[in-house]
């Protein structure tokens, strides 16, 4: 797949990015601005809070979606396995640890990339395709009260799991675009159009960029949502923890995407086939 490695300085990287985001549905920044020291230091916050014994005090509340959700709470769509992971939904408006402070401040400056990132693929799509844009791509997400960090947490395994139950099943992300800091460990592999999976490099300093089911619906199907998972790993890696910290960029619930639906029918419809409402 030419998923491309894009410079964030890069004077040609808007076009760059949104070439790479038509062919495969997904790309890499480099030289971004979100700090080195910031993200490790919101991976630690998290590490910290998934170890602890008191973490179900704060399960999540399944009218909001925000909190703590346990180990096997989600399955792929279309999936019969619950995933072998644990993670926790954090909107600005929602409940956060109090060990994880610092996630408040990642939170928003990883939103104000995104911001930019909606903001290339804009400037860059054909004349046809923004048409269909009911407001530009950067506009849908201001004031969303929806746009989601999922810390995660994909436990050492045990050798006892469920036969052909893995770490994230084959998925696509339902939201505009998802902003995924390199994980702690690889895992993350992408589906090409011909159904072949590639492995995706777990560069420090990066992020990997996604293309997400609304921003398909919302262009046509000009930007593909592309397949992706986190496989299990094997032999001393599986003894390891995985860590990901995906930032989910969601429009406001009446942003319309098609005829067929508004942002916030879409997620509905969604979180009910991942056994989440």
């Amino acid at each position: 797949m030419n998923v491309q490695t894009v410079d964030y300085k890069d004077p040609e990287a808007g076009a760059k990015f949104t070439q790479s985001f038509k062919e495969t549905g997904f790309a890499v920044v480099s030289n971004h601005p979100i700090s080195h020291e910031l993200i490790t230091s919101t991976f630690t916050e998290w590490e910290n809070f998934f170890d602890q014994d008191n973490k179900n005090q704060y399960h999540f509340d399944s009218k909001t979606q925000a909190g703590y959700f346990p180990f096997q709470s989600e399955n792929a769509k279309d999936s019969d396995k619950k995933d072998l992971k644990e993670f926790y939904h954090y909107y600005n408006w929602g409940p956060l640890p109090e060990t994880c402070e610092g996630t408040k401040t990642y939170y928003q400056q990883v939103t104000d990339l995104a911001s930019q990132l909606l903001s290339w693929v804009q400037e860059n799509s054909p004349e046809d395709v923004r048409s269909r844009f009911s407001e530009p791509l950067s506009k849908m997400i201001v004031d969303s009260k929806q746009i989601l960090l999922r810390p995660i947490h994909y436990p050492p395994l045990t050798g006892n799991e469920e036969a052909g139950a893995v770490r994230a099943a084959a998925h696509e992300d339902i939201n505009l675009i998802t902003l995924l800091p390199a994980a702690t460990a690889p895992g993350l592999q992408v589906k090409d159009t011909q159904g072949n999976w590639h492995d995706v490099k777990c560069d420090l300093g990066t992020f990997v960029i996604n293309c997400g089911d609304m921003l398909s619906e919302a262009s046509g199907g000009y930007f593909p949502s592309t397949t992706h998972q986190v496989i299990n790993p094997v032999g001393e890696d599986s003894k390891q923890p995985r860590y990901s910290m995906p930032l989910f960029l969601h429009p406001r619930e009446e942003v319309t995407l098609s005829d067929r639906y508004t942002a916030g029918s879409y997620l509905n419809e969604r979180l009910r086939e991942l056994g989440l409402l």
